[in-house]
């Protein structure tokens, strides 16, 4: 998957899951999503290539890296509890939709019950 499939995938996936927002608060470069106050996946092409940045638990994204040479640690973010996916072709849409659902679970559980959307469908 080249690298503006991989965020517009990833873009229809979070605008699909209840309770998010698109915000912009480091500029118009960068797209952040956010559940709940809660920021869950960053997109950007400020390197020069389109990015997108996930939470991820730390064990998970260390597999994650071993297994995909598309995926590395988090751009600008803890590199423990956040990947960076670039394009390439181990990365398919199923792969890319489950790791924004599982990033938005992540940010959704370190958010207040009281502040947590209707579960998902």
């Amino acid at each position: 998957m080249n690298g503006k499939k991989l965020q517009q995938t990833a873009a229809e996936c979070a605008e699909g899951l209840p309770g998010t927002a698109l915000e912009h608060p480091f500029g118009e470069e960068w797209d952040v999503h956010k559940v709940r106050g809660k920021v869950f996946m960053l997109t950007t092409d400020v390197t020069g290539e389109p990015l997108v940045i996930l939470k991820s638990a730390p064990d998970e994204a260390a597999a994650l890296r071993e297994q995909h040479a598309e995926i590395t640690p988090g751009y600008h973010m803890n590199k423990r509890h956040w990947i960076t996916l670039h394009g390439g072709d181990s990365l398919d849409r199923g792969l890319v939709e489950d790791w924004v659902t599982d990033s938005y679970d992540l940010a959704l559980d370190s958010a207040p019950r009281s502040r947590r959307p209707a579960a998902r469908t």
